[in-house]
């Protein structure tokens, strides 16, 4: 059963990677909603039914229709309370929607950052016209036409815009302890990013700055929170992550010192092995000898 989920999930990322999005009703499609990289897409849901979800520092108790944005870049999870569910999905990639001169409107709209609206509560009427979007893009992405791309970018817009003129949902509930709720956020952050597969492809989030930016936080707020929830600062887990995977690409890997300090987001290799010696007390190099 692993082994077919396994192959389920590869065969959907490559087609959903290949294509930029996919779009499905969930009655039809459950296993879609479950075997995707939800890290490399956006995501708009429009469900009817009774579920719990959770979005970064938020909690929200969802029962009738709503509409959701989901972010690659901060974490959520969704309970479903009820028996029954329905709606439709749209997943799709960054670089989807910037082949878009409107594509804009994605980092604009208050949807798919932390601290914005990612859940509206939808009437009947509102859902009606939303389901005819839906059901338009999985016309267009199951026909043969030439430019049915920009056609499903105009709808993904056009959702956008009508979820800006709704007004948002007034049923979030601050998480009793909003400071655990953002540490998990950022431990989240923090994962995703190893391990490191290329030198080609270094860290992108190096310092606590970075992660606070990155989750639309104050700095000061991100390192309280952490420091609240571990004891610890931000800064000392990153540095503990970092070091980690540093090892295990020493052990592990045959790059040389050098592209591993690339990879790890060090200017200078020089830069990298004074940071790892003072973290570990030995150096790069001397670690590598001592594993052969």
């Amino acid at each position: 059963m692993k082994n077919s989920q396994a192959r389920l999930l590869s065969a959907f990322n490559s087609e959903l990677r290949l294509k930029g999005f996919n779009v499905f009703q969930i009655e039809e499609d459950g296993q879609a909603t479950r075997f995707y990289s939800r890290k490399d897409f956006y995501k708009i849901c429009l469900t009817t039914g009774k579920s719990l979800i959770h979005y970064a520092d938020r909690s929200f108790e969802a029962e009738g229709t709503v509409l959701f944005f989901g972010n690659p870049h901060i974490p959520y999870s969704w309970e479903t309370l009820s028996t029954t569910y329905a709606g439709y999905t749209c997943l799709f990639s960054e670089e989807f929607l910037n082949l878009s001169e409107r594509s804009d409107i994605l980092q604009q709209s208050p949807f798919f950052k932390i601290g914005g609206t990612p859940i509206l509560t939808i009437t009947d009427q509102q859902r009606i016209f939303l389901n005819t979007i839906f059901q338009r893009m999985i016309e267009e992405q199951q026909s043969s036409y030439a430019y049915k791309d920009d056609l499903i970018r105009n709808y993904i817009n056009l959702i956008l815009h009508e979820a800006m003129k709704l007004q948002p949902s007034e049923n979030f509930d601050q998480h009793k302890n909003a400071a655990s709720r953002i540490t998990a956020v950022f431990f989240e952050l923090l994962e995703r990013q190893f391990p490191i597969e290329s030198p080609d492809k270094p860290l992108q989030l190096k310092s606590a700055q970075d992660y606070a930016q990155n989750m639309a936080l104050h700095i000061n707020y991100l390192n309280r929170a952490v420091k609240e929830v571990t004891g610890k600062p931000t800064t000392a887990h990153i540095a503990e992550r970092v070091i980690s995977e540093a090892k295990a690409l020493l052990q592990h890997t045959d790059w040389n010192i050098a592209e591993i300090a690339y990879a790890l987001g060090f200017e200078y290799p020089s830069y990298f092995n004074n940071y790892f010696k003072r973290m570990t007390g030995t150096t790069p190099s001397s670690l590598r000898v001592q594993e052969v």
